[in-house]
């Protein structure tokens, strides 16, 4: 099994992913005319707009939220410091440009997943990846095998790292305490270590934790994440911004020496060093694996929203600027403040570890209790914003209550299994789980690119005309077909 799984994520990741999902957004991006670029303010106007009256769904921020428990975890914290490590500053530069071409990419797919929502068996909107290439392409089986490889990938073994980094930023400090209070010996006779009774504890408190929240089902995940997520995000950007204030004199010299590092023009930036070569392939891998951008996990939140204005254009909106925010302003934030610090990455100082140096050197021993905070929190919440996209799926599958039951029991003991096991080779098989199915997104959306086209250029005529852009598919009969007429007529 573990070759059959090296082979797939060898072509998935080495060929297909790499330059598939670059490609497909450059194809947005000329497409639909740079939309992300013209219309950046449209993102933030959908956003903030008014939330509808219709209770089948989430508001739109709470839709941005979920997205963004998701795609903001510990990626942007160790993921960062590992693109800098291998690839250089120049690596950053790459992230940059994987996101501002897959904010075109996230648009697309995430407009189709509001065009072809529907109601689910509690009355709530439903959708995502699964319903337009059921009912958008016509291949329900192939909606299956989507489904099947998202749940396995995010819904359980995603869910399981999660809680295997928030496991190891806290045991150690917890095993501490466990000695001092003289509950258990650093080693007993029987093997059972306090390390180990740490992580088990640990487990328990997260899965507990995260049963509490996902019992309550899709609405209560939006409003955890609409409270939390701001917060997060916010106090992690406010350190970043801390760090520049303090080293103002510094920071153009990083930008720019980011910039010309990623083309061999300066070789070494805040003392760290890369090839041309490998700052491409590492800050385009890092890039796409943070912002999720075409992997078809985002749109099945985005399907759950009531858009604000009742456009299915306008949820695309919401969540290119999903990508925006986790690369583009945390990933930013993550990576200028490791090259601003007193560090060099090194095989021995990389990913979570540097970047605790990076902040303990800004910070003080307030450094590294900020981060180890930060990876709990960026965990947490990629946790249950992940399991809100298998719910989708389960539903799909029309495994009914008695399937999400299941599925949220699954979670919460993946959740005590991660925080108690190394996680590595179960992470080659999610890789390739999540492989399949941004394969198949891909090419579903390629696919449906002409509707795509067609939905996005009626939302900018009545934008233009001074109008609030409502869609009416009866106005569009060539799109008609698998398009739920009582929502969008």
């Amino acid at each position: 099994m573990s070759a059959v799984i090296d082979f797939l994520n060898n072509i998935f990741w080495g060929y297909v992913l790499i330059y598939g999902l670059l490609a497909v957004g450059v194809y947005f991006t000329i497409r639909l005319g740079f939309l992300q670029f013209r219309y950046f303010g449209e993102m933030f106007r959908c956003v903030l707009a008014s939330p509808s009256t219709d209770k089948d769904g989430i508001s739109p921020f709470q839709a941005l939220t979920v997205s963004l428990a998701s795609r903001v975890g510990t990626g942007n914290i160790a993921g960062v410091a590992v693109a800098l490590t291998l690839g250089g500053p120049g690596a950053i530069f790459w992230m940059w440009m994987v996101a501002l071409v897959g904010m075109a990419t996230a648009y697309a797919e995430s407009t189709l997943a509001q065009l072809y929502k529907s109601h689910g068996p509690d009355g709530m909107y439903r959708g995502g990846p699964a319903a337009y290439i059921s009912r958008g392409l016509g291949q329900p089986w192939l909606a299956s095998i989507f489904s099947i490889a998202l749940i396995l990938s995010f819904g359980l073994i995603f869910n399981a790292v999660q809680a295997n980094s928030i496991a190891e930023a806290a045991a150690k400090p917890l095993e501490t305490l466990l000695v001092n209070w003289n509950m258990f010996e650093a080693a007993s006779a029987d093997g059972l270590v306090a390390y180990d009774v740490a992580k088990l504890i640990v487990g328990v408190a997260v899965a507990i934790l995260t049963g509490v929240i996902i019992f309550g089902g899709i609405p209560q995940i939006a409003r955890v994440a609409e409270f939390v997520v701001p917060f997060m995000a916010g106090f992690y950007l406010l350190a970043a911004i801390i760090a520049l204030i303090m080293n103002i004199d510094r920071v153009p010299g990083i930008l720019s020496g980011i910039v010309l590092n990623a083309f061999g023009l300066q070789e070494t930036v805040g003392g760290v060093a890369g090839s041309v070569t490998a700052a491409a392939l590492n800050g385009i891998k890092r890039g796409l694996f943070s912002n999720e951008a075409g992997m078809g996990s985002a749109p099945n939140i985005a399907a759950v929203a009531t858009p604000a204005p009742h456009h299915p254009s306008s949820q695309g909106f919401v969540q290119a600027l999903g990508v925006f925010i986790d690369t583009i302003l945390v990933c930013t934030a993550t990576a200028t403040m490791i090259l601003l610090a007193d560090v060099i990455p090194s095989s021995e100082l990389t990913g979570v570890n540097l970047t605790q140096a990076a902040l303990g050197d800004h910070f003080g021993t307030f450094g590294p209790i900020f981060v180890a905070v930060a990876i709990f929190f960026f965990a947490f919440t990629s946790i249950i914003g992940n399991y809100s996209y298998a719910e989708n799926a389960v539903v799909y599958l029309g495994a009914g209550k008695g399937g999400i039951l299941v599925l949220r029991l699954a979670v919460m003991g993946m959740v005590i299994w991660g925080a108690l096991q190394a996680v590595s080779t179960v992470f080659n098989f999610a890789d390739a789980s999540m492989g399949l199915m941004a394969t198949i997104n891909l090419i579903a959306i390629v696919l449906l690119s002409g509707t795509v086209a067609i939905v996005t250029r009626d939302y900018i005529r009545q934008r233009k005309a001074g109008g609030n852009p409502t869609f009416k598919v009866s106005d569009h009969p060539d799109i008609a077909p698998g398009v739920e007429k009582s929502i969008w007529d």
